[in-house]
């Protein structure tokens, strides 16, 4: 997970060295548009239910009409959870006593359509659709050992969110959004399994 971390600040680096320069109205690409944003994720199941910020997601695209946006994304989240020590019968003649640390890592990228319900102003509400796949580790940690089940799956995400721009004259602003995922990644670890992913969240970041 430090490697994401790392991926992250390099990303949102990268991203203020692009805005400093510029001013007004004027945007990377014309046309276009970037999200970077925190994500608080909350993930159904027992396993790793305990919701996290932990996260964050990466969207940009380009307005094929004035309220049509095509894009691409890739966010990630993680979500864990502290299981008390336990007996588990994991076969007739075996049986494992430990507390466990549970974790489900989630990645899910892919392509995003967007609409916007208005072009001008401080305010821009809107709402987006995201189709793509997903990478899922579900993982328990037993003091120094880790035993975790890697899967990929197909994810949709339906969201609802604003963009909010101070200064009309200027592109650069923050970003509000509200959402719910489904992916269809299916795990198995030691006696648990879960088939299917399916969280609920909001982000906060910034947009222009």
């Amino acid at each position: 997970m430090k490697t994401f971390k790392k991926i992250s600040l390099w990303v949102v680096l990268a991203v203020s060295c692009l805005m400093l320069p510029a001013t007004g109205n004027a945007q990377i690409i014309p046309n276009g548009y970037v999200n970077v944003d925190w994500q608080f994720n909350s993930l159904s199941g027992e396993y790793a239910n305990v919701a996290s910020g932990w996260g964050m997601n990466f969207e940009g695209g380009y307005y094929v009409t004035p309220k049509l946006g095509l894009g691409l994304f890739l966010a990630y989240s993680t979500n864990n959870k502290y299981i008390g020590r336990e007996t588990l019968v994991l076969k007739s003649n075996s049986s494992l006593t430990a507390d466990q640390q549970h974790s489900i890592f989630q990645l899910p990228f892919g392509a995003v359509a967007k609409y916007r319900f208005m072009t001008q102003g401080m305010f821009e509400p809107y709402v987006s659709v995201k189709l793509g796949a997903a990478y899922s580790r579900m993982s328990s940690y037993l003091q120094v050992w880790e035993l975790y089940d890697d899967s990929w799956g197909f994810t949709v995400s339906p969201e609802i969110g604003v963009s909010f721009f101070p200064v009309p004259s200027s592109r650069y602003g923050f970003h509000l959004a509200f959402y719910y995922n489904y992916a269809t990644n299916k795990s198995l670890v030691l006696t648990y399994d879960q088939d299917g992913r399916n969280n609920i969240g909001f982000r906060l970041g910034v947009s222009f």
